[in-house]
């Protein structure tokens, strides 16, 4: 795939705002966690420790220092692949989120397969027969799938997959580099509950792009011309429509990641949404910091990948 210079430039531009985003996105955190309640010091030195003690803590891990001293030391650090070490165990923390990570993105992107899976077929069926029964179902279907919360339909799903017919695993997860079979079967319910709203969204977003264009004059006029009308929706409808379908996929895809915070707590599995959960409750600062950044990145890596399709689908967005 060859870009043009317009393209490049576009993207030399996309790629040059990455840096500021991170540091602006890492230093709210950075400053919201030096607001939470409690002193991390106090707690890992206990309920009968002296203040000494407490201070000695402090001094080890850098909290006597100021904040800005604090942020900058981390991002300097960051910058060089040193995302600190957690505060309860000690471990580097990139290497946690590197281990736990798989298991997350298993998850996300069963997600996102059977969201368009099934989701883009409903699209299309209710926008080629709009006013219909089909299309009536699609978008009942659309409306109850954005209502129904993960956490609530992943109980329904555990419950009834899981500890009634015994079909799937109802916790854990297994490496998939290890047995793939395994890891898809631990992964099933997960991606099931996270992918309900994203099979509503594609089709909702689908239905409503494609029966605005296959109702305009220019279709009518393909019509008029004698192309069939398969020819019209495949050729020309969803080619239309398909700069609409990436916009969707990259909001679904940050949407996902956010939800797994949720969904790997409720089926107890060793992601970094569990992993940022655990660490939230302990208060180990450098963990929530550590996962942040990771996300931080791949969401802006995932933006600049769609504006590359961007310009590929439609060569007048780099104009």
């Amino acid at each position: 795939m060859r870009l043009s210079k317009r393209q490049t430039a576009l993207l030399g531009r996309r790629a040059a705002q990455i840096a500021p985003v991170v540091v602006l996105a890492t230093f709210v955190v950075f400053g919201l966690l030096q607001l939470v309640p409690g002193d991390i010091a106090v707690t890992l030195a206990g309920d009968n420790a002296t203040d000494a003690r407490i201070a000695e803590i402090r001094r080890l891990y850098g909290l006597d220092r100021p904040f800005l001293v604090q942020y900058g030391s981390w991002l300097w650090n960051a910058l060089h692949g040193d995302l600190s070490r957690s505060i309860l165990s000690g471990e580097p923390v990139l290497d946690s989120i590197l281990r736990r990570f798989p298991n997350t993105l298993l998850i996300v992107a069963c997600a996102l397969a059977l969201s368009l899976l099934v989701g883009v077929p409903l699209g299309i069926a209710a926008a080629t027969r709009p006013g219909g029964r089909l299309d009536a179902f699609v978008t009942g279907f659309a409306s109850l799938g954005v209502a129904i919360p993960n956490f609530w339909l992943a109980m329904i799903l555990v419950a009834t997959f899981a500890l009634t017919w015994n079909w799937f695993p109802a916790t854990g997860a297994a490496p998939v580099s290890q047995d793939a079979a395994k890891a898809l079967r631990h992964a099933a319910l997960p991606a099931l509950a996270l992918a309900a709203g994203g099979i509503a969204e594609v089709a909702r977003q689908l239905r409503g792009s494609l029966v605005e264009v296959l109702s305009s004059q220019y279709v009518r006029t393909l019509h008029a011309k004698g192309l069939s009308p398969a020819s019209i929706l495949w050729k020309h409808g969803l080619k239309n429509v398909s700069v609409n379908l990436l916009t969707v996929i990259g909001l679904l895809v940050n949407r996902l990641l956010g939800a797994t915070v949720v969904i790997e707590a409720v089926f107890a599995i060793p992601g970094v949404g569990g992993m940022v959960v655990y660490a939230a409750i302990h208060k180990d600062f450098p963990v929530i910091q550590g996962v942040v950044l990771a996300m931080v990145l791949i969401v802006i890596s995932l933006n600049l990948l769609i504006d590359v399709l961007y310009t590929v689908l439609d060569p007048r967005v780099s104009h």
